[in-house]
């Protein structure tokens, strides 16, 4: 398996892909993968001639330089876990810093006609705007035909799809579902630094979760999202930071139910110092 450093060394590569027609996914990452990353790979395998894995913790879109520093960083094993896979149409490309912001690394600014402030907008200033520009510039680089992204991350990827809506960028944006462990909690790179008492309660998010959608069928918005709280509130390890019941197009919160729309959940709780997120579709 290829492990490209450099965006003129895995170009010339893609350029010769394309030259033979073949087509191109890409899956970025930030690495430290873990199976619900395995099954974004999967899915772009069987949808493509090649797939690109992107390995890059991105810097500009952390807006606390502590997780920043503490994000896994696990190349070697990263590449193992990919060979289990596909050793021979998998190329993984893990840049250095320099090599995708030449020395300059600052975000670009962009509007996603008010996706960016919802929810993880309002808690990570300057978070979506780094999403744009690492994700643009991956697209830059690599020109896939189809890029996958996860549901655990719904207004990133949201976000994704109008970055190529506004930009006119010729990429197929490929949602996918969450990828759960047996016990219910989202799969997550940030799982791995969760101490064993939290790893033990973290499951009560999803569990929570699920009960809010079934409390939604009768119940309105404002009483849901009263009765999370409450449940957060009585519990001794996890600390909710949010929870938001939303339109799933405008990422808006949701002040009157319509049965013409469709809605989701949203959440973000901290367990320890370690945030975690999470949503689910309610209707």
């Amino acid at each position: 398996m290829e492990v490209y450093s450099e965006k003129q060394h895995i170009g010339k590569i893609i350029d010769e892909l394309k030259a033979k027609e073949l087509s191109l996914g890409l899956v970025p990452t930030m690495g430290a993968l873990h199976e619900g990353h395995l099954e974004l790979v999967k899915k772009a395998l069987i949808e493509n001639d090649k797939v690109v894995v992107s390995i890059f913790v991105n810097p500009t879109q952390f807006d606390n330089e502590n997780d920043l520093k503490k994000y896994p960083r696990t190349l070697q094993n990263d590449v193992e876990l990919l060979k289990t896979v596909s050793d021979k149409h998998i190329l993984v490309y893990a840049p250095t810093v320099d090599d995708i912001y030449e020395g300059n690394t600052v975000s670009q600014s962009f509007e996603f006609d008010g996706l960016e402030f919802e929810m993880e907008g309002k808690f990570r200033h300057g978070h979506f705007d780094g999403v744009g520009t690492i994700v643009k510039r991956f697209f830059d680089i690599i020109k896939p035909h189809k890029a996958y992204f996860g549901e655990k991350d719904f207004q990133q990827l949201a976000i994704i799809k109008k970055l190529v809506e506004k930009h006119n960028i010729p990429v197929t944006i490929v949602g996918c579902k969450i990828h759960r462990e047996a016990n219910g909690l989202a799969m997550s790179s940030r799982n791995t630094r969760l101490k064993p008492e939290y790893r033990k309660a973290a499951p009560f998010i999803y569990k929570t979760l699920k009960s809010a959608k079934e409390k939604f069928g009768t119940k309105s918005a404002i009483k849901v999202s009263e009765w999370v709280e409450k449940q957060f509130a009585k519990h001794d390890l996890l600390e909710l930071e949010y929870f938001i019941i939303a339109d799933a197009e405008t990422l808006k919160p949701v002040k009157r139910k319509s049965i013409k729309k469709a809605y989701r959940a949203f959440i973000a709780v901290y367990a320890d110092d370690i945030r975690l997120i999470d949503n689910i579709a309610l209707n």
